[in-house]
């Protein structure tokens, strides 16, 4: 057997962020934090955006439910930010179409909860009215920053407007996959339908929607997984709309001429988002687990009761039958220092970074195998050489190197060992790299002697 040649981790060439910590954890252990979790439809959901924060900035653990790895999700457009970037306002800023969009979701929720389309047609309206913007303009006072007026509104202050160079004003056009991604994510984000229901009414009354606000049910005292939730989610959401006007631009010209002379007039209105959707951490159950067992940082609930190690140990199991296994191999690499994530797109169980993915392209792609000490075993994925082959080529295409990662545990290890994390102490660990020989290359080096 060839021994391997080792290659050092490629570093990206454009590096946005600074490393923080390797672990959400303080060493002196004085700004200890307990995040808290949530089992919902066997994943495990992080709300708390302090939490949140605190579990990806410090290791990167997990990912958001709407964006591809740090939760960054906005329904701001951008191109509408840069258009308007005059404006001294955090509030996020969207089309006309967007936001119609939402309204439409709005009504659809109602529509299931069995309100005819005339009181829903009055609760949309008063609830999408326009709003009092929270900056003000030109008379030197603060901006208030999220805060919109709850009262009476000065209609004078709720548009910006703003002239168009033509009547096709420049708009953006959302996002390709926009309405999949943010659909996609209602369901671990919004919670029970029940509790929508139960809440309906007091949208009708001005008061906050859980669906349609985007604000979260209090909860009882006991549910003490949410103590900490941000107050922000329990207020509603402001944005600001992009509409047009018309208005004529040549008063003095007649009125042959009055239907050409129209130009649209761009406006900003400041309404409440009827259909709110938040971002989530979600963290995968080898992730979760190791928060919870190895660095005791994280608490998971499901619904009020908070699961302790060996529960866990035994769910993920039943979720994901080969859990320990690759559970095994994460707690391995990242007691070694690298950022393990989920292998799915390149056909293994894991992907090692240094330091974190938005430092370093991943050097390894793991599959992780559980065998006793002849190395024999019921294989998770029995490869074929041309199996093999093309799963190399694959990794190697991505300028990555493929290892297989043996578990080696004792003959004697019985079933009722297996069944807590403790047999984790006597479990050994085997790296294979995996390479492809080229005869060219061999006669090549061969030729140079």
């Amino acid at each position: 057997m060839a021994e391997a040649v080792f290659h050092p981790p490629r570093r990206k060439r454009r590096v946005f962020e600074s490393y923080e910590a390797p672990f959400p954890v303080d060493v002196g252990g004085k700004d200890f934090r307990l995040c808290q979790a949530e089992i919902i439809n066997n994943n495990v959901i992080v709300r708390n955006p302090e939490d949140i924060d605190q579990l990806y900035n410090k290791g990167y653990f997990g990912k958001g439910i709407l964006s591809r790895s740090r939760p960054v999700f906005s329904i701001s457009d951008p191109l509408l930010v840069a258009k308007w970037r005059g404006i001294d306002t955090n509030m996020p800023i969207i089309t006309s179409q967007k936001y119609q969009r939402r309204v439409q979701w709005a009504k659809s929720v109602l529509q299931e909860q069995g309100l005819d389309d005339c009181s829903i047609t009055k609760i949309l309206e008063n609830y999408t009215k326009p709003q009092g913007l929270p900056f003000s303009r030109g008379d030197g006072a603060d901006q208030t920053g999220d805060s919109c007026p709850r009262g009476g509104p000065n209609p004078a202050d709720a548009e910006v407007s703003r002239k168009s160079a033509g009547t096709e004003g420049a708009q953006s056009a959302e996002g390709h996959n926009e309405g999949s991604q943010e659909e996609a994510a209602l369901d671990p984000g919004s919670g029970s339908r029940h509790q929508e229901q139960d809440n309906s009414r007091e949208m009708a009354e001005g008061s906050c929607h859980r669906d349609l606000c985007g604000c979260e049910v209090k909860q009882s005292p006991e549910q003490r997984a949410w103590e900490g939730l941000d107050s922000r989610e329990c207020a509603p959401e402001y944005v600001l709309v992009q509409e047009e006007e018309e208005g004529s631009s040549c008063p003095e010209d007649d009125s042959t001429h009055a239907e050409e002379n129209l130009v649209k007039k761009e406006v900003l209105v400041c309404r409440k988002n009827p259909f709110r959707i938040f971002e989530y951490l979600q963290l995968s159950l080898e992730e979760a687990f190791f928060l919870v067992y190895a660095l005791g940082c994280l608490c998971i609930y499901y619904g009020e009761e908070p699961l302790s190690i060996v529960k866990l140990w035994e769910v993920f199991s039943e979720v994901k039958p080969d859990f320990k296994t690759t559970y095994m191999a994460y707690h391995y690499f990242r007691g070694k220092g690298w950022v393990p994530k989920v292998g799915l797109k390149y056909g293994t169980d894991l992907l090692l970074y240094r330091k974190g993915p938005p430092f370093y392209h991943a050097s390894y792609s793991v599959i992780a195998e559980l065998v006793d000490d002849n190395f024999e075993g019921s294989l998770r994925r029995p490869l074929s050489w041309m199996s093999l082959s093309g799963l190399n080529r694959t990794t190697a295409n991505a300028s990555k190197e493929l290892m297989l990662c043996y578990l080696i545990r004792p003959s004697d290890m019985t079933a009722e060992e297996m069944s807590t994390p403790e047999c984790m102490k006597r479990i050994k660990v085997q790296e294979l790299i995996v390479t492809r020989w080229v005869s060219s290359r061999e006669r090549s080096e061969q030729d140079e002697f």
